[in-house]
């Protein structure tokens, strides 16, 4: 045990941290959600990563879009997201083959206990900032205090689940999470970005700015051209270049990253070579824009990478906080009216496939697996679930792709005579109040407006009368805020970890997911 210190130190943020003895610990090399994790204390590199892979050359790759700040930790500003990860480092770091379970990075041990009442962070003595000062615990608690104070809305509500942040000594830091009844918490903290205290101005923090941030990262920004541009270069004396979860990966020696406004121009650049890496999320594109010289004489090589992880996709979201949505049978018919097989021929020549789970595409999935004793278990308590859900045995309802399913139509309208409507000529209306069937969809993009309108014919065939309205960014999050309409959302991963419904719950919903990539 070392002596106590009896010191203390005043940071900015304006709090008081205690310098004081180390406490009793079982640190630990890497922190799961649920369970232990995959690899042991004495793993080399990450499964996925290839440990010998070369070293040096330089990677263009374009990207959709522009940037006016170079900060992506604050709401102001479009910034250059990759600055986290390739400049400014975590506590821990993600094992992507892996629920969700950290690794050892700028914190070499992490400890914690069972009820994850508190967590304690022991840094590697090794880290250091590209400027060669050593992370230290008080760029943590700074990091952690101007995070929570002007940080991003994520950082800002998790981070003021802290009810006291200590340093035990000058690489270690302490986190009480008394009350907090997180036990996600801990984990999110481990993938805080860690700043330098003595080179983040925090009167301008959450101003945008060009100025290159000084990082613990493998690359520092060595250009820039604003709205253009950013060059990426890799650091020779990166301290961490060695550890178990960065080897075999950061192999470039410089990555520059060049942006375009329009897609078109993306690509007729990509064409020309003017990058190196792209990945095409447009089946037309996919299908037969990959017809010129390069790919043709194979400098271009085309591939669908699989990765293992849980696919994107997109959603029909029903709101059944609306009454209309609130009987399953109802969504049970408006799902079979969804002529998805339709859609995929002709809007997506046949490259996407119907997402049947939260986690499509990767081992998580519940889809076509029966629950195991514990999994039935921990769901006792919700005996709505049906049955072929538990046993595995539900499948998603698969028209004929005629565009018109006479089955399909005659299933979903004897669903909703059982649900209480019935057919008065072209219209479907309630039986009791005669109350036309009707909702509206909300849209943000011409993508999501195209099988908007689409569902909106195919539930014409029922009577039922479906308005599509496009809004902009602002007006969609008013309507989600207020829970207001159906809308169609996209599934995706904050900061920390993925909020995501239980995965044997059933799905009344469509979602395209892309398994494509360009290099």
């Amino acid at each position: 045990m070392r002596a106590s210190v009896c010191a203390f130190l005043a940071l900015a943020g304006g709090f008081w941290v205690a310098v004081g003895p180390c406490r009793a610990a079982e640190p630990r090399h890497a922190i799961a959600m649920h369970g232990a994790p995959a690899l042991p204390p004495d793993f080399t590199h990450m499964p996925y990563a290839n440990p010998e892979a070369p070293k040096g050359g330089r990677l263009v790759q374009g990207i959709l879009g522009t940037f006016d700040s170079l900060n992506p930790l604050i709401v102001r500003g479009v910034a250059v997201q990759q600055v986290r990860g390739f400049v400014v480092e975590s506590l821990m770091a993600r094992g992507n083959d892996e629920a969700f379970t950290l690794y050892g990075l700028l914190a070499r041990y992490v400890e914690t206990d069972d009820i994850r009442s508190y967590v304690t962070f022991h840094l590697d003595p090794k880290a250091r900032f590209s400027d060669g000062k050593p992370v230290l615990a008080a760029d943590v608690l700074f990091s952690w205090a101007l995070l929570r104070d002007k940080g991003r809305p994520n950082h800002r509500q998790y981070y003021s689940k802290v009810t006291r942040a200590e340093a035990l000594d000058p690489l270690t830091v302490r986190f009480d999470l008394a009350g907090a009844n997180d036990r996600e918490l801990p984990l999110i903290l481990g993938l805080m970005p860690v700043l330098p205290r003595h080179a983040v101005d925090v009167a301008t923090f959450e101003e945008t700015s060009m100025t290159a941030p000084v990082g613990s990262g493998p690359y520092r920004i060595t250009a820039v051209k604003p709205g253009a541009s950013v060059t990426l270069t890799r650091n020779p004396d990166y301290w961490g270049r060695d550890l178990p979860v960065n080897r075999g990966l950061w192999n470039f020696d410089e990555v520059r990253l060049d942006f375009y406004r329009e897609a078109n121009g993306a690509f007729e650049a990509f064409k020309r070579g003017l990058y190196d890496f792209r990945v095409e999320t447009e089946p037309l594109r996919w299908h037969d824009g990959y017809d010129f010289a390069a790919a043709r004489s194979g400098e271009v090589i085309r591939d669908a990478i699989k990765t293992g992880m849980p696919q994107p996709a997109e959603f029909l979201v029903f709101n059944t906080r609306r009454p209309v949505f609130s009987d399953i049978r109802v969504r049970q018919a408006l799902t079979l009216l969804l002529d998805f097989e339709w859609i995929n021929r002709n809007y997506f020549f046949g490259l996407y496939a119907r997402t049947a789970s939260f986690y499509a595409g990767s081992e998580l999935s519940a889809w076509a697996r029966a629950a195991d004793d514990r999994e039935r278990e921990l769901l006792k308590p919700f005996a709505h679930i049906p049955p072929d859900i538990m046993d595995g045995s539900y499948r998603l309802p698969v028209t004929d792709g005629s565009g018109r399913d006479r089955a399909a139509l005659r299933s979903a309208l004897k669903l909703l005579s059982e649900a209480g409507y019935e057919l008065d000529g072209a219209v479907l209306r309630q039986r009791s109040t005669r109350t036309p069937f009707t909702f509206e969809i909300l849209v943000t993009t011409r993508d999501q407006e195209r099988i908007a309108l689409a569902y909106q014919r195919d539930l014409k065939r029922a009577g039922i009368e479906a308005s599509v309205r496009a809004v902009d960014a602002v007006q969609f999050d008013q309507r989600r805020l207020a829970f207001n309409r159906c809308r169609p959302a996209t599934s995706s991963r904050s900061t920390g970890a993925a909020r995501p419904p239980p995965s044997r719950a059933r799905e009344t919903t469509w979602a395209p997911r892309t398994r494509r990539s360009t290099s």
